[in-house]
């Protein structure tokens, strides 16, 4: 049976690209054929995997200028059905589409916030004189073109040309290397792969408290890649600490940490282990 891959849309996201990429990698070395399904939003598109209108979403997480994508962190930690089953890494090149034909003209740049503060300091050189419009995807950006030469839109070079839309200036982002970490998400269980995902919530807020969960897999030999602190949303000052493990769950040194740390938090979720799938270059530019 085909699975569905839920992402976020419209068509050119980089999210999609992140699909297309992924629906290479399932047909070429699972033989599992699939098909996309745009979503609105990244709530929406994770919370299709949990309403099972989706077998999979292909989320971003982490963004190598911008840092972690919230939504995903914090759905993850509220829907308790899903695992990380695999990640990927895309290299993201942002690029100015507009009508006009000088930086100067454009009074209104539009695109997702992530895509925006990528490109912040190639703005300010280049277009001080524009206001800066959110939008909740990078292709959603470019419906806000039509012929007006005062507004401007970053996205993918791939959008643009699926709009039929002029790009004027190449390769914005602050950072060459610029690249966004997707997370594959699923329901079905996760425990093979070198990298584990976790997030604890720690009983009181007192001096000491992360200390001791840190020590833990300090003196377990545990190397953490990532550690992040999210809102809990309950109270000022309380906060959610998200973790990913150079380790798998499958190692009884691994379960025999986690119940270390379960004994030390208030709550300890554990995301999956995975592994991170190599991708030479975008399925499309």
């Amino acid at each position: 049976m085909a699975a569905v891959i839920a992402h976020l849309g419209p068509r050119g996201t980089f999210s999609e690209q992140a699909a297309l990429a992924y629906q290479t990698w399932l047909q070429e070395n699972q033989g599992q054929d699939s098909s996309l399904m745009a979503y609105p939003s990244i709530l929406q598109a994770i919370q299709a995997v949990d309403q099972e209108a989706a077998t999979l979403a292909i989320v971003p997480v982490e963004n190598s200028i911008e840092g972690s994508v919230a939504v995903t962190l914090d759905t993850l930690w509220q829907l308790a059905s899903l695992q990380i089953q695999q990640a990927l890494v895309l290299p993201i090149r942002h690029n100015l589409i507009t009508h006009a034909h000088r930086t100067e003209q454009i009074e209104a740049i539009y695109s997702h916030p992530q895509a925006l503060g990528q490109c912040q300091q190639w703005i300010t050189r280049h277009c001080p004189q524009a206001i800066l419009v959110p939008t909740r995807s990078t292709a959603e950006s470019l419906r806000h073109l039509e012929d007006n030469a005062t507004t401007a839109a970053i996205a993918s070079t791939w959008a643009a040309d699926l709009y039929q839309l002029p790009v004027l200036a190449r390769t914005i982002n602050d950072q060459p290397d610029n690249c966004t970490k997707f997370w594959i998400l699923g329901k079905s269980p996760s425990t093979q792969g070198n990298h584990t995902s976790l997030a604890f919530s720690l009983p009181i807020n007192a001096p000491g408290a992360l200390l001791k969960p840190l020590e833990i897999f300090a003196q377990a030999d545990i190397n953490l890649s990532r550690i992040e602190s999210r809102p809990t949303k309950r109270s000022l000052g309380e906060y959610l600490f998200f973790l990913d493990l150079e380790a798998s769950l499958t190692a009884v040194h691994t379960q025999q940490t986690l119940q270390a740390i379960e004994d030390c938090t208030e709550q300890l979720k554990l995301f999956g282990s995975y592994d991170t799938i190599p991708i030479a270059r975008p399925a499309v530019e």
